[in-house]
This record gives structure tokens, C-alpha cells and sequence, in this order.
């Protein structure tokens, strides 16, 4: 009898295990997070081959690239020629770089592959502009694993690419982002202009300022900047942008809110050394997925107006 714990001492472990108990769930919450973090920022659809007809477009028109990373993992991408043009093999993509239009370049979001973005293929096709596209290394049939440092590299190789191998002049290239490809793109634009070779423009699509401040929005009770791996810092790379900038933002973006967007601008240069002022377009009552990007929707419209002003 002299070894039973008294009541007093018994309510006391019960009271530690009642308190232990959420602290080492939230644990556990954290450790898996920490593990799993990156299935929950990236989203690939795995398929053999995206097809052209997956974007509404016409093989005619979708011109197949393929560019080698850094590591040799293969990226595979489109070439879509401007206005409605045909690219039917490597003569007329020659040719149609050598008409001195403007070309854009598409960092897609965390979601999906290339066969999902066929309006702002469209869009900048209107425009007279050509543009390629191309998946994140583990999207579409690209091999590899997505990360922030294997994607920012890969987006170098694809500038390289442009620059060196194609010889496309940095001025005449628009790099567009939208969402986490906003992250892509702002990096890629500052790279590019640390290294004086001037974008013709940035134009970002309802992006963050950073993804640590995208997280924290979504889980407040979390310590997501201790946790994550992947941050892509925008602010911090903004700031070294001197092109032209264009932001459009939905005002009722649930995934990346109005306030992270407008965030992100209040950090970029006011004006570009060409002396084009940065602009910052809401779109009144729009979410994040229900952004109209035809010719003329408030987004193209603002697209247009923007490059219209660039010579």
C-alpha cells in the first residue's frame, strides 16, 4: 500500500499528459511539414507528352523545344510564334526569330504543365509577340524534382538559351510569371539586369512578395519561416529590377492575397532607367483561377497598354 501514488500525485501526471499531449502534436505537425513541404508548394501533372491540343492550339502553330539544365535534365517547351503564324519546322522558327518582334517568356504556377496556360499564349500571340513556354523540371514530361534552387537555375539556362544560343536581344524579351511564377520571373529578371543584360519588361500575374509571407497568410500558427526550404524572396530581388514592371492583381485572391502582391511592388524601383513607372493593376472582384486573360479582358487590356508604352 505504501508504493500507490495519492490522489494528489495522480491528478498531477494526468494534468502533464493533458498539457504534453497538443504540445507534441503540433511536434509532429511541424516534423511532417518540414519533410513534406515541398508536395504541398508544388503541384505537377505527370503525363508522356503535352500535346498542343491540351492548350486549344494548333500543332501548325506549337513550335517543340527542348533545353538542357545545368545538371542535364532535359526541359521540354513550346515555341508559339505571334499572331497566328505557323511554325512547321526549324527554318520558320528561324525566321521567326529574325524578325526582330518582341518575345515573352512564361514562368507558369505551381500547378498543372504548359497544356493549362493556352490563353496567355493567345494573348501575347495577339500582341504580336512570340513566346515560349516551358515545364518546371518534375511537370509535364520533364524528369527531375521541382525545387526553388533547381528551378531559379533552370530559368538561367532557359535565358541563356534565348540570349546566347538564339541570340534574342535581352531588350526585345518580356518575362512574364504568373503566381509562383512570379517568384521565377522576379529572379530572373534580377539576374539579368545585375548582369546588364535589360529585360524589355517584367510582367507579373497575382504573385507574392514572398512565399514565406504566402504560407504564414495560410498558417498563422505555424513557424514558416524557420520551416521552409523553398522562400523565393521577391522583395528582396525586386529591388534590383530596372525594367519596365507591370503587377495585375485580383482584389479577391484567396491563394495569394491583394496585400502580398502590393507588398512585392511597394519594394520594386519607381521607375525603370528608361523612366517608365512601375504599375500596379487590381482587378476588381477577381480571384486567383478566374483571371480572364483574352485580348479584351481588364488583364489584356493592361498588358497591351503597358507594352505600348515601351518602345
Amino acid at each position: 500500500m505504501a508504493n500507490e501514488q495519492s490522489p494528489p500525485a495522480k491528478r498531477s501526471r494526468r494534468k502533464w499528459r493533458i498539457l504534453l499531449w497538443p504540445i507534441a502534436i503540433y511536434l509532429g505537425i511541424l516534423l511532417m511539414l518540414a519533410t513534406f513541404q515541398r508536395s504541398l508548394i508544388y503541384h505537377p501533372y505527370r503525363v508522356t507528352r503535352v500535346t498542343p491540343e491540351s492548350a486549344q492550339l494548333s500543332a501548325a502553330r506549337v513550335f517543340e523545344i527542348q533545353v538542357e539544365a545545368d545538371d542535364g535534365v532535359k526541359l521540354h517547351g513550346w515555341f508559339l510564334p505571334a499572331g497566328g503564324r505557323t511554325c512547321l519546322n526549324q527554318d520558320n522558327y528561324l525566321q521567326h526569330l529574325g524578325s526582330g518582334r518582341r518575345v515573352a517568356i512564361v514562368f507558369c504556377g505551381n500547378a498543372g504543365h504548359r497544356g493549362y496556360r493556352g490563353d496567355i499564349l493567345e494573348l501575347f500571340s495577339k500582341l504580336d509577340i512570340d513566346t515560349y513556354i516551358f515545364d518546371y523540371r518534375g511537370y509535364g514530361s520533364n524528369e527531375g524534382s521541382p525545387s526553388e534552387s533547381a528551378i531559379i537555375a533552370d530559368s538561367r539556362a532557359l535565358w541563356r538559351y534565348l540570349t546566347r544560343q538564339r541570340n534574342i536581344e535581352p531588350q526585345r524579351i518580356v518575362i512574364f510569371g504568373e503566381s509562383l511564377g512570379g517568384g521565377v520571373a522576379t529572379q530572373l529578371a534580377s539576374h539579368a539586369c545585375r548582369e546588364d543584360q535589360m529585360p524589355h519588361a517584367l510582367l507579373l500575374q497575382a504573385t507574392f512578395s514572398s512565399l514565406v509571407d504566402a504560407a504564414g497568410y495560410h498558417y498563422p500558427w505555424l513557424p514558416v519561416g524557420w520551416l521552409m526550404a523553398d522562400r523565393f524572396e521577391s522583395v528582396k530581388a525586386i529591388a534590383t529590377v530596372r525594367c519596365p514592371i507591370l503587377h495585375v492583381h485580383g482584389t479577391d485572391d484567396t491563394i495569394v492575397p491583394l496585400k502580398l502582391g502590393q507588398r512585392l511592388f511597394h519594394h520594386a524601383p519607381s521607375e525603370s532607367d528608361s523612366g517608365h513607372a512601375k504599375q500596379f493593376v487590381e482587378l476588381p472582384e477577381t480571384g486567383h483561377n478566374d483571371i480572364d486573360r483574352s485580348r479584351l479582358s481588364k488583364f489584356g487590356a493592361a498588358v497591351a497598354n503597358f507594352l505600348n508604352q515601351i518602345p
